[in-house]
């Protein structure tokens, strides 16, 4: 199961995708739609067929962010999480190799078409909370456990809309 957790700008995001799908693309779609409705044989209509399918995508969307958007908890910053690993962070881990990583533990819904943030449900994510600078963080992967250090941790502020 998810977590049901999201950062301020996770949150507003995935509202201002639910505003353009429903206030532009909706109306255009469904305009498309009446328009090659209106051209008669709706068989052999690929614009009819294209626009009627990306109609029911966007009506699939729509539902899936209006629900996600109801049911969520939004997580904001607090001073007190200064200097240890929580939802929200931004980690720097380096291993033994001189390795690497740079990551943002943010909810589910926030990592898609992002590199650089992981899921708070991810093994990885999970190993590193409430840890501090300094700290150790064992990772179970099929391979094996791997161990990592921490380097950095930040709590970048939010941007203000």
């Amino acid at each position: 199961m998810k977590t049901k957790l999201i950062t301020k700008e996770g949150y507003q995001n995935l509202q201002n995708e639910l505003d353009t799908l429903w206030r532009k693309e909706r109306p255009e779609t469904t305009r498309k739609v009446s328009w090659a409705a209106s051209l008669g044989d709706r068989s052999e209509n690929a614009d009819y067929q294209y626009n009627k399918k990306r109609l029911r995508e966007i009506d699939r969307r729509v539902r899936f962010l209006t629900k996600t958007l109801e049911d969520i908890k939004v997580v904001e910053y607090h001073p007190q999480q200064e200097g240890k690993i929580f939802f929200g962070a931004w980690v720097t881990l380096e291993n033994e190799e001189g390795e690497m990583l740079k990551f943002r533990i943010v909810g589910p819904e926030e990592i898609y078409g992002r590199h650089d943030y992981i899921s708070i449900d991810s093994p990885m994510a999970r190993a590193c909370l409430k840890k501090e600078v300094d700290d150790d963080v064992a990772v179970k992967t099929p391979a094996g456990i791997k161990d990592w250090f921490v380097t950095q941790i930040e709590y970048l502020p939010s941007v203000k809309s």
